[in-house]
């Protein structure tokens, strides 16, 4: 929006102060030109162009990407070796994108292991071509981020997965049963030809239209440096590729459910559902359905994922084979509580799934503590608690305890440090926990976990009573 000029008492026009953004620093202290922009009038249009995309927003690109960090692509360019030469580098991309001329570089495909075995493809663009996936995603995010499910919670503004685990958690208290759902390979088999219809229904931005399909289209380069042409799928890892499968799923999966299934809530990250039914009956039909439906939209659902849930505890004693389901790592089951009145009972509930903390404990293991005796124990604490605070923000949220005996595990590891490094304590494992423990309740802020009263009293890691 323009700026109104100044006018004088007698309604003359005074002409504004050009007030000069400003200038944008590089990492080396130097002063970039790239942005030009008054603080009193709009960004002037380069006429010569085939597509308006304004300078700055090339720049705001930039520094949400290298907000989200992220490994270099086929071109080996990182974060700071492209910040190095950042005028030059943005002034490529906006040249290029608003000319029409920008072809994206081949994918780097990286294979990540499953937590259930085998491998997945990971997607890694370039750094440039994150900068201008950006842009086209600021554009494009907006007008498709309202018309989205509420019950969709995977990679949107202001919602997250502990949003998603409390809504479920809350159903399963008001439905008997769950159809859990997984979708096999969604980032590698969506469909062009519906997904660019749905592209096109909601945005009319040419450039934008043109270079999603030029980034769908964009071949993998496999670590040996075979190239693989791709005909379906958004690569997983692609800045765009997030907002491109929730609008696939918006129509293949939440629009219908809202049209087929209006009676069953369902919660939905990404390519991992849960949807909720009164009956068996009702969930096997689903199931049946949901098939049919992912089917017509060239997918499939992972069987092996995909199950009907009995939500057993104290209420409801039917018999089914299968009582619990993990979502977003949580394990939902019956478990132990307690209500107002002291008394105990069995509530289906979630906490942290044992595959979570199996992968916690194998990080924990990586991080050979003992063997850091170079670091004194606020050095290890610096390093280490950005991990540990997030593992607790995230899977302390429901049913705690269950987080404990992991922690216990790295007491253990912190007990086997000092050991190491004191030669006093070298043949003496108890009087080392005591040692660390005393110092554990005089500093109880030193670690993040020992906040929650988990101490490593007398050698056993036990929490405080």
């Amino acid at each position: 929006m323009t700026l109104p000029e100044e006018t004088g008492r007698n309604g003359e026009n005074k002409a504004a102060p050009k007030t000069e953004r400003p200038a944008l620093l590089d990492r080396r202290g130097c002063a970039s030109s790239f942005v030009w922009r008054s603080t009193a009038r709009k960004e002037p249009t380069d006429k010569t162009k085939s597509y308006d995309i304004p300078k700055h927003m090339v720049l705001k690109a930039f520094e949400r990407v290298k907000a989200n960090k992220g490994a270099a692509g086929v071109d080996g360019e990182s974060l700071d070796a492209f910040e190095a030469d950042l005028k030059d580098n943005l002034y490529k991309i906006w040249n290029r994108m608003s000319s029409g001329s920008y072809f994206p570089p081949p994918v780097k495909a990286v294979e990540i292991p499953k937590k259930t075995g085998g491998t997945r493809i990971l997607g890694v663009p370039t750094v440039a071509d994150r900068v201008a996936q950006m842009v086209a995603k600021i554009y494009f995010e907006h007008k498709v981020e309202p018309i989205f499910h509420p019950d969709s919670y995977g990679y949107r503004p202001g919602k997250s997965a502990i949003d998603a685990l409390t809504v479920t958690r809350q159903r399963c208290w008001r439905y008997d049963w769950v159809l859990e759902f997984d979708i096999k390979g969604l980032f590698d088999n969506i469909d062009h030809e519906l997904l660019m219809r749905a592209v096109r229904k909601h945005t009319s931005i040419p450039w934008v239209i043109l270079y999603i399909e030029r980034w769908l289209k964009a071949p993998f380069q496999m670590p040996d440096g075979t190239i693989i042409e791709r005909t379906k799928g958004t690569p997983q890892g692609g800045v765009i590729s997030p907002v491109l499968a929730n609008l696939f799923l918006h129509y293949t999966f939440d629009m219908w459910m809202e049209r087929n299934h209006p009676y069953k809530s369902f919660a939905r990250y990404a390519d991992d559902g849960i949807a909720h039914c009164y009956t068996k009956q009702d969930a096997e039909m689903l199931l049946e359905s949901l098939k049919q439906r992912m089917a017509e939209c060239r997918l499939e659902l992972n069987l092996d994922k995909t199950r009907i849930v009995y939500c057993h505890d104290s209420n409801r004693r039917g018999n089914h084979p299968v009582t619990n389901f993990d979502f977003l790592g949580y394990t939902f089951r019956p478990r132990r509580a307690k209500n107002r009145h002291g008394e105990f009972f069995a509530s289906f509930t979630p906490a942290v799934s044992n595959r979570a903390k199996k992968g916690i404990r194998q990080v924990i293991r990586g991080w050979h503590v003992q063997l850091r005796s170079n670091n004194n124990l606020e050095g290890l604490a610096l390093a280490l608690n950005p991990i540990i605070r997030g593992w607790i923000n995230y899977y302390s949220r429901f049913y705690k305890t269950e987080l404990y005996p992991v922690f216990r595990q790295f007491n253990l590891a912190l007990i086997r440090w000092v050991q190491r490094k004191y030669k006093r304590f070298r043949a003496h494992k108890r009087r080392a926990a005591q040692w660390l423990d005393r110092i554990a309740r005089k500093e109880p802020t030193l670690f993040k976990h020992w906040e929650l009263g988990i101490f490593p009293a007398a050698g056993r890691g036990s929490r405080m009573s």
